[in-house]
């Protein structure tokens, strides 16, 4: 069995064939998926999901680093207001972009910190996005200085000392499509670490593992990151599977198919 951590099923890109895609991967043994959310607007079609697939699929609540501006703190009422209404299997996505614009730099500091707090009180692990902000957030988590804190850095692509900070605050990393890149590097990160923390994630509709690269991803190809991550460890496909499955139901206190 695979688990996608990290898939957006919601997002416009499956709205022809979200059935079928769902069904491709089941084909192909990924049996439960992840659902980040990414403002107000995605939450309907999240919980849809959840509906139509009952143990299956599995909504995250928080607010998109991207989607943090002027307005942030009536974003957080509305991320509050549904944490207090019913169960999420995260906080997420969180964390902080510095990739498109740096203007709001402070308010996702401080968006973020208040999230975790409520993953916290909530007692749920946190989904992190990082894109060229990794140490910044390695310091931020180390700062909350929590050891209750538990989560996963999402789409990790970062070296051994960084990878090795991350495992000593007590979180995952979360590897996706870019581990198949020729040049994406992560491939030397995790040749010098061990799968204790690692769990299998698409980041669907984005960055599509090879050779599907410049395609629209899908959740069927966390198959291609779990051979790929075999290959560097010289395991089989299989032992990755129910490795990384494993830590993700550890993680996210997931039912056991």
């Amino acid at each position: 069995m695979l688990i996608d951590t990290h898939a957006h099923l919601y997002a416009k890109a499956f709205e022809n064939d979200r059935a079928a895609m769902i069904e491709r991967a089941q084909q192909v043994g990924v049996q439960q998926f992840l659902l980040p959310n990414i403002d107000e607007s995605s939450i309907a079609g999240m919980l849809e999901l959840e509906e139509e697939y009952p143990g299956r699929c599995f909504p995250m609540m928080g607010l998109h680093p991207c989607s943090v501006k002027e307005n942030y703190l009536s974003d957080l009422a509305w991320v509050r207001k549904w944490l207090d209404q019913r169960d999420f299997i995260a906080i997420g996505e969180i964390g902080i972009d510095l990739y498109w614009d740096k203007t709001f730099v402070e308010q996702q500091k401080a968006a973020f910190l208040q999230q975790v707090e409520w993953a916290l009180e909530f007692d749920r692990p946190i989904v992190v996005h990082a894109r060229e902000s990794l140490d910044l957030l390695i310091e931020l988590v180390k700062e909350v200085g929590d050891s209750n804190l538990r989560g996963v850095f999402h789409c990790f692509t970062g070296n051994v000392a960084q990878a090795e900070a991350i495992m000593e605050l007590g979180l995952y990393l979360g590897i996706g499509g870019v581990v198949t890149f020729k040049n994406g590097g992560v491939d030397k990160t995790l040749a010098e670490i061990s799968l204790d923390r690692i769990i299998l994630e698409t980041d669907a509709p984005y960055l599509a593992p090879v050779p599907h690269r410049g395609k629209r991803n899908e959740s069927a190809y966390v198959q291609e990151v779990a051979d790929k991550l075999a290959s560097i460890k010289g395991l089989t496909t299989g032992n990755v599977a129910a490795i990384t499955s494993e830590n993700a139901q550890k993680l996210f206190n997931l039912p056991i198919l």
